[in-house]
């Protein structure tokens, strides 16, 4: 290492110090929290399920109709369903022999849209 490569590793040390990265790094969310963050992102990231949610925004539907709407075969969207319920983007309720979806939060398609501007 040049005297330049020390001076500047050591301009760089200093810095950091004068951040008070421990600070910043204390505001760092949960590692479980981080966990459930990704979890709800991964769930978003598939161009199905963001149908699917547009779907339920204006109110609960039956299993029978997202799978008719989207002309998908049925373990398809049973399968999506699932991850986005995992993710509690979705909630659900029985009904006889039918399961009926509805969003968990009512705000998602908004703030989905908030990030993408």
């Amino acid at each position: 290492m040049s005297y330049n490569d020390s001076n500047n590793k050591d301009d760089c040390l200093q810095k950091c110090n004068d951040l008070k990265l421990n600070d910043l790094i204390e505001k760092i969310p949960s590692e479980d929290r981080l966990e459930n963050m990704s979890e709800i992102l991964k769930a978003l990231s598939d161009p199905l399920r963001l149908k699917i949610i547009y779907l339920l925004k204006n109110g609960e539907l039956c299993v029978c109709h997202i799978n008719s709407t989207l002309n998908k075969p049925q373990s398809t969207i049973s399968h999506h369903l699932t991850l986005l319920k995992k993710a509690k983007i979705l909630k659900s309720r029985k009904n006889g022999k039918w399961n009926y979806y509805t969003l968990y939060n009512d705000k998602i398609i908004d703030l989905i849209e908030e990030i993408m501007k």
